[in-house]
């Protein structure tokens, strides 16, 4: 009988067990591919490794794509946040250190875990790493429970975005083009697509407009805020579209966009729709530049056609309905340089997509002007 009780105590510890490691197994299959568990060993990362060597190794290692996850989890762990330098509708930016080095710290609002992710898997697509694209360094998502802070940590840039940089710089013929060709280089990058077995997919960025795009200690852009980039995946003729429900900037929307005649399923619609904001954002530099002894005060586009926060219906009645686009200043018309920036803007902004220009011939153009003017970029 005793024997038979014992017997019994110990099947039924043994299910529990079985039980008990079935959901444990359970849980953490159905965790998000970036949490952190607190079980989890850290990865060592030997004193003394910087940013450059593990990002250096990892490019050298053939994968292309970025750190390994468990590297990234650790750096974002050993994190010291320092202040916050800007605030977003998706959440907050933070600068903060890691082993003495400055690094940008993006934190989603948990309503926007679809744009983290998107952000996140495009850095982490292989052959993206390029010097006008924002370098990313890990992504990781912290917390338990109800409690949850996403991360997405890339490289510091102390002067800002662009929008900041404009506002409080002038900017002579070689500072205007520098800006204007290191923006276009990123997002020439982005659109093309790199064939081979470690390719790179066609990337149409969707949100361009100067507020992301970073200005680096050097003069030179990155292109940053990739949450709601579209991939476009050549094999199946696809266009991979994130499944989250947030748009582009109004203020930066093309006509297509606007009146919602953009043709979804075709990749290059999106390509097109980038170029324009793109006008808009050379619109923006150029005014910056001095011709003359003079330049105007930086102003967003459409500044005096719409308000402050403009609707749809603002920005439709003015670009598609009244088909107008920012006016030219009259100084540009007696400066060759910014006379062919204002033509390029124009070829870039043109009511059908077809007529605009690609990124290669905009970059080509540009390295072109600045050739001219013996300008070294």
């Amino acid at each position: 009988m005793a024997l038979l009780i014992s017997l019994t105590l110990c099947i039924i510890i043994l299910a529990a067990i079985i039980i008990f490691c079935y959901f444990r197994y359970k849980r953490q299959e159905s965790r998000p591919r970036y949490s952190i568990g607190l079980e989890q060993d850290e990865t060592y990362i030997p004193p003394g490794e910087s940013f450059k060597d593990l990002i250096e190794q990892s490019l050298t290692s053939g994968s292309g794509s970025g750190l390994p996850l468990l590297v990234q989890r650790t750096i974002a762990k050993q994190i010291q946040m320092v202040k916050q330098i800007g605030k977003g509708r998706y959440g907050e930016v933070w600068m903060g250190r890691w082993r003495g080095e400055r690094v940008a710290v993006k934190v989603f609002f948990t309503t926007e875990e679809a744009s983290w992710f998107r952000e996140t898997e495009i850095y982490q697509t292989a052959l993206m790493r390029h010097e006008n694209i924002l370098g990313f360094i890990a992504a990781d998502i912290k917390g338990t429970g109800s409690w949850t802070q996403l991360y997405l940590i890339t490289d510091y840039h102390e002067n800002g975005s662009l929008y900041d940089y404009l506002k409080s710089t002038t900017l002579d013929n070689k500072a205007m083009l520098r800006l204007a060709y290191s923006s276009m280089s990123g997002l020439c990058h982005l659109h093309t697509e790199i064939f081979g077995t470690k390719g790179k997919p066609a990337i149409a960025h969707r949100d361009l407009k100067s507020k992301n795009i970073l200005v680096k200690r050097n003069g030179t852009c990155c292109v940053a805020d990739l949450g709601l980039a579209v991939k476009f995946i050549s094999d199946t003729n696809e266009v991979d579209i994130p499944p989250n429900t947030r748009v582009g900037t109004k203020r930066y929307m093309p006509p297509e966009v606007l009146d919602e005649t953009l043709n979804r399923s075709h990749f290059q619609s999106y390509i097109m729709a980038d170029m324009y904001s793109f006008g808009l954002i050379l619109w923006e530099i150029a005014r910056r530049c001095v011709s003359g002894g003079i330049l105007e005060e930086y102003q967003l586009p459409y500044h005096e056609l719409v308000p402050t926060d403009p609707s749809y219906e603002d920005m439709r009645e003015v670009v598609c309905i009244k088909k107008l686009r920012p006016s030219f200043p009259n100084r540009w018309s007696s400066d060759e340089c910014l006379r062919q920036m204002g033509k390029l803007m124009t070829e870039c902004w043109a009511h059908n997509p077809a007529c605009r220009l690609t990124a290669l011939r905009v970059k080509k153009t540009l390295a072109k002007m600045s050739e001219s003017q013996d300008i070294k970029l």
